[in-house]
């Protein structure tokens, strides 16, 4: 049997309700003033090329797990009603020993040690931005000058000629649109910053993962102080209230463990 590493903590005298992996318990390792949150797996399971092997041949296996493991992150960083500093492994970190996990500990301490500190009163949110491309882009003719001139000339036009004429004042917008979506999305990401410690933009998700009708245009994740956390909010609720006829629609979410500011 090998051990099976969910995330490192501050020590605490917090037990697990979850199952871990191949439903064994969920335990700790303490070191000094931290713990490792960890459960026994079937290293010939768990070995990083079987893993592998898995994620080509097996995804509903792969996904299950992958659940599984966020499942034990998630409940490690909630004690009570507050939520609990922790530094998340990846899917997958094995070690074949106690004592080499112990060494590990050992070893980096004081980098898990200072992260933590870092990441103390603070929580990871996602903030997600969709867009209607109908509407954003009916705001852009509004604001074109050049736009509602040959849409205006449009009505004077022979059939075939206001057809093709049409055609190429939609490649315009098409155009514009894409430039203005740049601005936005930059000034989106700026506005919600201010709000954080840290923030970074994560990979734009197709629809067949967000289940959503619109497409994703901003993928933002940000480390938040609990202190601003209310300002956080409303500052999206404003985001959505000012620019809903633009076409954006946001939509946050949280706390979730910090994978991206460890």
């Amino acid at each position: 049997m090998a051990l099976y590493l969910y995330c490192i903590r501050k020590k605490t005298n917090f037990e697990f309700s979850c199952q871990g992996m191949d439903g064994n318990k969920v335990w700790t390792l303490p070191y000094q003033g931290l713990e490792a949150v960890i459960s026994e797996v079937c290293l010939e399971k768990f070995d990083s090329k079987e893993i592998q092997k898995k994620a080509q041949e097996d995804l509903k296996w792969i996904k299950e797990k992958a659940q599984l493991h966020e499942k034990v992150v998630e409940q490690a960083m909630k004690k009570a009603d507050k939520i609990v500093s922790i530094i998340p492994m990846k899917f997958g970190t094995i070690f074949r020993t106690k004592k080499r996990l112990a060494q590990a500990l050992k070893k980096y301490y004081s980098k898990f040690k200072q992260c933590l500190e870092n990441l103390a009163g603070k929580q990871e949110w996602s903030v997600k931005t969709y867009l209607n491309r109908r509407a954003f882009e009916k705001e852009i003719k509004k604001d074109n000058p050049m736009v509602q001139e040959k849409e205006k000339e449009i009505a004077l036009m022979p059939e075939g000629m206001a057809y093709f004429m049409q055609k190429q004042i939609d490649e315009i917008v098409s155009k514009e649109a894409d430039k203005a979506l740049e601005n936005y999305t930059q000034s989106f990401f700026e506005k919600l910053k201010k709000y954080a410690d840290a923030g970074t933009k994560g990979k734009i998700l197709e629809k067949e993962l967000t289940e959503k009708f619109l497409p994703m245009i901003l993928n933002a994740i940000f480390l938040v102080a609990e202190e601003k956390l209310k300002d956080f909010i409303k500052e999206i609720n404003r985001l959505n209230k000012e620019f809903k006829d633009k076409g954006f629609i946001f939509e946050y979410s949280g706390p979730w463990p910090p994978y991206h500011f460890v």
